[in-house]
């Protein structure tokens, strides 16, 4: 499920739809960027996001709680609780390792878990909590994105809501055009290396 233009409109209002020669985490580049952190900067234009969820997360998904991947999910995971009015909070992991509840975070058996995660590209990063949720007894029922670029082929079991689909062109370093005329680029995401299945 996609609702489109009202979210690519907030992303842009927010700054966080970006142009220029950028390093994706994937490794690979791009003339365009979704930093959704911007979209953050701005509490009442996240709100706003969150808003655009549709009555079906509620009603026929009756979420308990939402757990997002630490770091980059925990600010969208805590806007859809809030506009749901459900629990929210979060997994992380050492490097390398599988990802864990901490901060006195628990999953209780038959729990109801929406997992959250601001850009999916690949999925990689939301699909390792669903072991976590069923090793608590809980069942993962949806799956909530602010911007799918996965292009299709992130495709879960449980649904997926993303509020905006991007599609962005994509090069490997050595075919990439803007490589080849010498733009600057610019490597804006969290991960100091690019890991290719991101």
């Amino acid at each position: 499920m996609s609702i489109g233009t009202g979210a690519r409109n907030l992303l842009i209002e927010a700054g966080a739809l970006k142009k220029g020669h950028f390093q994706l985490s994937s490794g690979l580049h791009s003339d365009q960027y979704c930093q959704c952190a911007t979209l953050f900067e701005q509490p009442a234009v996240a709100a706003r996001m969150a808003s655009l969820l549709p009555e079906s997360v509620t009603l026929e998904m009756a979420v308990d709680v939402v757990l997002t991947p630490a770091i980059g999910g925990i600010l969208w995971g805590y806007e859809v609780a809030r506009a749901i009015r459900v629990r929210s909070i979060f997994a992380e992991r050492d490097p390398g390792g599988p990802f864990k509840l901490r901060r006195g975070f628990v999953l209780y058996p038959g729990e109801k878990v929406l997992l959250a995660e601001d850009v999916i590209t690949t999925g990689k990063s939301v699909l390792e909590l669903v072991p976590l949720v069923e090793a608590a007894g809980a069942k993962v029922v949806g799956f909530v994105t602010i911007a799918d670029r996965s292009q299709g082929k992130f495709q879960p079991t449980e649904p997926l809501i993303a509020l905006a689909r991007l599609d962005f062109a994509t090069h490997l370093p050595g075919d990439c055009p803007l490589c080849a005329a010498k733009v600057p680029l610019d490597k804006p995401g969290s991960r100091t290396e690019a890991r290719p299945n991101a």
